[in-house]
């Protein structure tokens, strides 16, 4: 079954050619025609037997010819399979070729393809699969073959054939085609037979130097590893796993990236070579490595990158040496050591410049800091391209100062270059040795949080700053507003509607309401405003303004709630918790205005959550979350900071007072919550709000006072009695309010005392003997203000009755009383019929 490769392949037995000719053809051809002219000769009548007899003779030959044909025994000679170009390429080739009809004989076979499988003739020569016969290594590649020549298709196997009488085996290469394209040819196949013994023993000695080319690498006294533009670890050594405690199996199948294995900032230093298409770079860097433990090892390493015509890096080829050894026993090598720990572990990014600015040496943190701004690896090549353009001449200066020894060279704060607003802060020292290529030490510290947190603090004080100023006007206003509004009533009383200057009061009446309401407002703002908490179920709250809301956002807006299961329940004014999601609603509207979708969402966040959320300001614990999201404009950046601000307003002149958010945030922070916003410009906005959970269990609050609506005025019942009779101490600093006050009261039938301050008011009391029914008394006063009136006045009668009016909210001064004090409380501004409505309920209550 194999031949002797110095043998020559024995010649394969050649069927017998026909031969033609053509002047054969011709000279047949012209005895015909000249039998035929000849008959004519001899006249119609004599020739016509002749010619008949030539017809005949011409009629039986080409009878014969076609039972011939047909049986096989004359056929049409092929020019082309008779080639002898081609049958000198078949009978030539290297590889053994027999070609078989549609029933598997063999009806061509060259001499290689004879020797190959032991046969001396065409006679003896048998297709592929009798010759293997028998063998099972050979007999499932030879199955494929068929079914592939049966479907006429190409395969191709290689199998191992064993020696006879335990002689080496032989590798085969067995292929299998269809003759050709056409319908004749596809009935038959060629089959190749190819012994590729010597080229299977290269490759098997190929691959063992391979295998001893990986355990000497493996196992060489050094670390090598190679790591990928991704930062992935495509190789590792043996040696350098052994040192780094990581299992060879986790290398190369994604397990382990450069930073798993390189401590700190040090894989920054690798990534950072400036790339040049073309080139091979090999860079020396004294760096930490992180062993699985946590532990490190200081080694150099000898990183070698190769970079393509785009520029683009390829795999490393990095060589590991360990210096543990060298820190143990040379002195100057561990000192070495410790100082190149120092220089790339430090938080400060340190890197020396030339007097052009570009950068000689960095460390680790500086590398990364680089990458980060710039990945085009500008900032590497050049600490002048970290900074912004405005100020590169700023530190360019300094660098300058440094190059030319001057020393004490002042901090420089810049912004640095990138797509994000960043700052840095670069400390330039100059380097003593005149004679080396570095001009500067340049130190740098990002300063971005620093400066973002100085923000957060002045805008924090800017707004506190900000409400008690609000606070204060608004306690003034409401004095001013009191008394216009109480002087107001006088004239309405004293006008009939039919009276011409009737409208007149009553437009001042409206005008005074109105002011009242941005009091208000600035109250909420200032947080100073009067709330009456109880505890809700947001659920339940937001359910109740659904139809309102509705109607405030108009048809072109879609609103959407959706509600947490099982809400906790917080303790919050209902009516002002109303007024925010109002203002809300109506900020969402406005920046909608072709239209577009409202959401309202409520839900539970554990204070576990509240943790992750890393909100400035909010401290962990339990919340209820409220988020208002519209589909709207959006809010720019520049001036999301500033939209809490009072009167602050995106809005045309006239179409706002930019009071809305300000109470917003007043209200949320008075009632111990928070209120966030997330905007994109184009995308919309969403205004989180936390309310802390209320544990306590459910107490009975009364009913939060409405607020008075002209329609609610108009629509009032008939008028109720206010009249009464008792004496009223009435203290207020503010004479011509004090002085309406008293007429008003004194109207409705009241004896009235009035005081300046509390001083005066204990004067008067004392004066009387004590006969005071009531106490009516500012909170804000000089010299005594009124919680300290309220203990002197407790101490002489301890069942006095007293109201407080004032500006501010009730919760300003209650902390300042003691204990358990019972008074009534009055809010400014106010109209005649609330102060003697609020006298003759506090009178008439036991």
């Amino acid at each position: 079954m194999t031949i002797n490769d110095h043998q020559a392949p024995p010649p394969a037995a050649e069927p017998a050619r026909r031969g033609g000719s053509i002047a054969l053809v011709l000279l047949v051809a012209g005895a015909i025609v000249a039998a035929a002219v000849a008959f004519m000769t001899l006249g119609r009548a004599e020739a016509q037997p002749y010619i008949l007899g030539l017809l005949a003779l011409l009629a039986m030959v080409g009878l014969f010819m076609l039972f011939a044909f047909a049986a096989g025994i004359v056929g049409f000679a092929d020019r082309a399979a008779d080639d002898p170009v081609l049958r000198a390429i078949a009978e030539g080739a290297f590889d053994g070729i027999a070609v078989t009809d549609a029933r598997g004989h063999v009806v061509y076979a060259n001499p290689v393809y004879l020797a190959l499988t032991g046969a001396a003739t065409m006679q003896d020569v048998r297709p592929v699969e009798r010759v293997f016969i028998g063998n099972p290594d050979v007999s499932e590649a030879v199955f494929r073959l068929l079914k592939a020549a049966r479907e006429g298709k190409r395969l191709q196997e290689e199998v191992r054939v064993a020696g006879a009488d335990g002689a080496q085996g032989r590798w085969m290469r067995m292929r299998v085609r269809p003759l050709g394209p056409g319908k004749r040819e596809a009935k038959q196949t060629v089959w190749s037979l190819a012994d590729i013994t010597r080229d299977r023993e290269h490759q098997e000695d190929v691959f063992q130097e391979l295998q001893h080319a990986i355990e000497y690498l493996d196992h060489a006294p050094c670390g090598f590893f190679s790591v990928d533009s991704a930062g992935n670890l495509v190789y590792v050594n043996a040696t350098l796993a052994n040192w780094l405690d990581h299992d060879l199996a986790e290398i190369g199948s994604g397990g382990l990236k450069l930073g798993d294995i390189v401590s700190g900032d040090g894989a920054a230093l690798l990534t950072s070579i400036v790339p040049e298409p073309g080139e091979v770079k090999t860079e020396v860097f004294d760096i930490d490595l992180k062993m699985r433990s946590g532990k490190t090892m200081p080694v150099r390493l000898y990183h070698k990158l190769a970079f393509g015509a785009d520029g683009a890096p390829g795999a490393s080829r990095t060589l590991v040496i360990s210096r543990a050894r060298d820190e143990r026993l040379d002195p100057q090598r561990a000192a070495e050591i410790r100082f190149m720990r120092f220089f790339d572990h430090t938080p400060m990014a340190i890197a020396t410049v030339d007097k052009a600015g570009a950068v000689v040496r960095a460390n680790a943190r500086f590398a990364k800091l680089a990458q980060s701004l710039d990945p085009s690896g500008g900032a590497a090549r050049s600490i002048l391209a970290a900074v912004s353009t405005r100020d590169r001449a700023t530190l360019g200066a300094a660098i300058d100062q440094a190059a030319q020894g001057q020393a004490d060279i002042a901090p420089v704060e810049v912004m640095l270059d990138g797509a994000k607003e960043r700052w840095g802060q670069f400390f330039v020292t100059a380097v003593a040795d005149d004679g080396d290529a570095e001009a500067a030490i340049v130190y740098l510290l990002e300063t971005t949080e620093r400066r973002a947190l100085e923000n957060q603090v002045n805008q924090a004080q800017k707004m506190d700053t900000i409400g008690q100023l609000a606070g204060g006007i608004a306690h003034d206003f409401n004095n001013v507003l009191s008394a216009i509004m109480m002087a107001n009533d006088f004239l309405l009383n004293a006008h009939k509607p039919t009276d011409p200057s009737f409208q007149d009061i009553m437009q001042i009446k409206q005008n005074a309401t109105r002011a009242a309401t941005l009091v208000r407002q600035l109250l909420a703002f200032s947080r100073k405003q009067t709330l009456r908490p109880q505890v809700l179920d947001l659920g339940e709250a937001l359910t109740d303004i659904d139809r309102l809301l509705k109607r405030l956002i108009g048809e072109k807006v879609s609103l959407e709630m959706q509600h947490g299961r099982d809400l906790w329940r917080v303790k919050a004014d209902v009516s002002q918790f109303e007024q925010v999601i109002v203002n809300l609603a109506v900020n969402a509207r406005d920046a909608m205005p072709d239209g577009g979708k409202l959401a309202i969402r409520t839900s539970n966040v554990p204070a576990a959550e509240a943790a992750q959320l890393a909100h400035k300001g909010m401290p962990a614990a339990d919340y209820v979350r409220i988020d208002v999201s519209d589909t709207g404009t959006g809010i720019p950046a520049d001036i999301v900071d500033k939209i809490f601000e009072p009167f602050f307003s995106t809005k045309e002149v006239g179409k706002g007072t930019g009071l809305g958010l300000s109470t917003v945030y007043g209200i949320i922070k008075q009632t111990g919550g928070f209120v966030y916003v997330d905007s994109e410009p184009g995308k919309g906005t969403t205004f989180h709000i936390f309310l802390p959970r209320h544990d306590a269990l459910p107490e009975a609050q009364p009913d939060a006072p409405a607020p008075i609506s002209s329609a609610t005025t108009a629509a009032a019942k008939p008028r109720a009695d206010m009249t009464g009779q008792g004496t009223i101490l009435l203290v207020e600093d503010e004479e011509g309010l004090r002085s309406l006050n008293a007429r008003g009261l004194r109207s409705r039938g009241y004896n009235v005392i009035e005081a300046g301050n509390g001083i005066e008011a204990l004067e008067e009391f004392d004066a009387h003997g004590g006969a005071v029914d009531l106490v009516v008394s500012d909170v804000v006063m000089p010299e005594m203000d009124g919680p300290t009136l309220l203990k002197a006045m407790r101490a002489r009668n301890s069942e006095l009755k007293i109201i407080f009016v004032s500006g501010y909210a009730e919760d300003a001064f209650e902390k300042s009383l003691p204990e358990n004090e019972q008074f009534a409380f009055l809010a400014k501004p106010f109209a005649l019929s609330a102060l003697v409505a609020k006298v003759k309920e506090t009178m008439g209550a036991n």
